[in-house]
């Protein structure tokens, strides 16, 4: 399989971000690739090969052109008032307000955006283009008769709307990719979220179409972000009524459990018929992930590889979210490794 991935991805190196009332050092870190990458390089996993670039013409089939001249401007105009430290929303169009696009940055920041933990500096526009061209790199392969490839993206997507940025996303990587397997002409595309965070991001995309089936296994949105969507009774509207399924588990689940959710969700899938699917790959679904609260095993990824690949369906892996940087590259590779039908009782056991 091949691994497409950019090293412009560092250029996103933020400082800080909101956590606890106080700021820390960004768990979506640069180190999160290239531990990943490292680990794809030393099982021999295939091919790295850098993006091509596709313009934004791809990213505004899902963004809209405002949002993206935002993100676009927004480190410069930043920089041009005055302001000392990275930027951050600080204000947002509450309940009874009026939803328009301020002048001054600091409304245009929390008008483009649904949370404060997200930093922008230099460096993240570059970044988010580059992460959106591996994805667009890895549809491109896999519309060109590849089994299935791998898109390293960094910063991840899948919490990005059309016109918000939040959760460490910006442009969503996921649905880009899906829109152009639509655009190229494939009548309908699956995309299967396994990140521990709800991929709010994809589902309002795509929520009143019946052309891209998306399917999230998460954390009861109750409890952890992105609170406000990802529950249950979210299951499309209008013509995508019934075309988008939620999953949630409570703290402490283990793959047991968590895999009879991706049991329903490949049969909705196989039952749906795509002509692609998308993985959006979080792997902070782990045991020792420092924010979230399942306990997957590393052991656990291979499964999950295997399940998608029994699918048969031409595959893109998305890169998304895990946070423990010492097994992230591990657990990624395991569910490749799964996928490929590569896993081996010694393989199982040399975890780290």
């Amino acid at each position: 399989m091949k691994t497409v991935f950019s090293p412009l991805h560092s250029l996103r190196s933020v400082k800080t971000e909101l956590d606890g009332g106080i700021l820390i050092e960004p768990h979506e870190k640069p180190s999160r690739a290239e531990t990943i990458l490292a680990r794809v390089k030393s099982q021999t996993l295939g091919e790295v090969i850098e993006p091509e670039e596709f313009g934004l013409a791809p990213v505004k089939r899902v963004h809209t052109p405002d949002y993206v001249a935002f993100l676009e401007h927004c480190w410069a105009d930043w920089v041009a008032e005055g302001k000392p430290g990275e930027a951050i929303p600080a204000v947002w169009c509450g309940r009874g307000m009026r939803p328009r696009m301020p002048k001054d940055i600091d409304g245009r920041l929390g008008y483009f955006s649904f949370a404060a933990e997200t930093s922008i500096s230099a460096g993240t526009w570059e970044a988010a283009c580059a992460s959106a061209n591996v994805a667009l790199t890895a549809q491109k392969l896999v519309a060109n008769g590849e089994r299935a490839a791998f898109a390293l993206c960094r910063p991840p997507g899948h919490h990005a709307h059309a016109d918000l940025f939040g959760g460490y996303c910006f442009f969503n990587n996921a649905a880009i990719a899906a829109q152009a397997f639509r655009d190229q002409g494939y009548e309908r595309v699956a995309i299967l979220d396994v990140d521990f965070h709800h991929g709010n991001g994809t589902q309002a995309i795509f929520y009143d179409r019946s052309d891209v089936l998306t399917i999230s296994l998460h954390g009861d949105p109750d409890l952890v972000f992105p609170h406000f969507l990802g529950f249950e009774d979210e299951t499309g509207e209008a013509e995508g009524e019934g075309y988008n399924l939620n999953i949630i588990y409570p703290p402490g689940t283990p793959y047991s459990e968590w895999s009879k959710g991706l049991e329903t969700a490949c049969k909705r899938i196989a039952d749906f018929q795509p002509g692609a699917l998308i993985i959006a790959l979080g792997v902070d679904t782990f045991e020792e992930d420092p924010i979230s609260f399942f306990k997957l095993k590393s052991k656990d990824y291979f499964s999950l590889g295997q399940r998608i690949e029994h699918l048969r369906l031409p595959t893109v892996f998305t890169m998304e979210g895990g946070y423990d940087v010492d097994a992230i590259g591990v657990n990624v590779v395991n569910v490749m490794q799964g996928f490929e039908g590569r896993a081996t009782k010694h393989q199982t056991t040399d975890l780290l």
